[in-house]
């Protein structure tokens, strides 16, 4: 039977069957898709049953022929929200884990900067939205602005941890070696703390859409925010399910790339590593 060679995290390699590859493959795919297929279905039941209005909740045949008939319509709407919640997630990144190197390497920082962003964090988000379109305006700046301010605590929280749990004998032994900081950092820091980093990613990818939508709630004059409010004010559920679905398209993609990102610094470090 054939093999297929699976990197594990530590640059090990497994061999497993290609039908088991195969089988845990089909698995994490269809057991979502089939319990998704499932949901729709009793959806669709219920509804067609209990004669629930349209206005009320929609069908999810109804929702699906809106999407195919309006589908520029919410494409137009789609894509600056998808762009903006992408440069949130960005710069969020960067801020993030341009913090947690700080915080790593400095005592003097760390003890200065972790009560604050904490502090921070625990500041209600959604009432802090309207000082941005006050700071900054209107435009996309305010909102691309408050999805960073509500994306970035989660990587760097997640990346300092990353940082710090380094296994002290490999860090004994480069500076056995009298390895640089630089070369630590590159060599043992920075590819452990690779799980941690993608796991404040991922948090941070969803809360980057939100402040995207919840700015294009208040000000915005496009994008599925401004979609499913203008159509939620006309009791529209029909279009506000519709926009609810391609933002939930648009999260999975992005979310989608960010998994890519994981398992190609993964092959990447683990090719280095053998």
């Amino acid at each position: 039977m054939a093999n297929a060679t699976i990197a594990t995290e530590t640059g090990t390699s497994l061999k497993v069957p290609v039908s088991g590859v195969a089988g845990r493959s089909l698995r994490t795919v269809g057991l979502p898709l089939g319990l998704a297929l499932v949901v729709l279905t009793i959806w669709q039941v219920a509804v067609t049953v209990a004669d629930v209005p349209a206005v009320i909740l929609p069908s999810p045949i109804a929702i699906l022929r809106y999407i195919v008939s309006r589908w520029d319509i919410l494409m137009m709407h789609a894509i600056p929200t998808t762009l903006e919640s992408a440069v949130g997630f960005v710069l969020a990144s960067v801020l993030g884990i341009a913090l947690a190197i700080l915080i790593t390497y400095s005592t003097l920082a760390r003890d200065a900067l972790y009560p604050n962003l904490v502090f921070f964090q625990l500041i209600p988000k959604i009432a802090l939205a309207p000082l941005f379109i006050i700071w900054l305006g209107v435009g996309s700046q305010s909102r691309i602005a408050f999805s960073v301010f509500i994306a970035f605590f989660p990587i760097v929280i997640a990346t300092a941890a990353g940082f710090m749990n380094v296994d002290r004998n490999m860090l004994r032994l480069c500076r056995s070696l009298t390895a640089t900081e630089w070369q630590v950092f590159t060599a043992v820091r920075f590819p452990s703390a690779l799980p941690y980093i993608f796991s404040g990613m991922k948090i941070a990818m969803t809360l980057a859409i939100i402040g995207v939508i919840i700015g294009e709630f208040i000000t915005a004059q496009a994008g599925l925010g401004y979609l499913i409010i203008f159509a939620t004010a006309r009791a529209d559920t029909e279009v506000s399910m519709a926009a609810i679905v391609v933002l939930c398209v648009a999260g999975l993609l992005l979310y989608g790339l960010v998994a890519a990102g994981e398992w190609f610094a993964n092959r990447v470090y683990s090719t280095e590593a053998m």
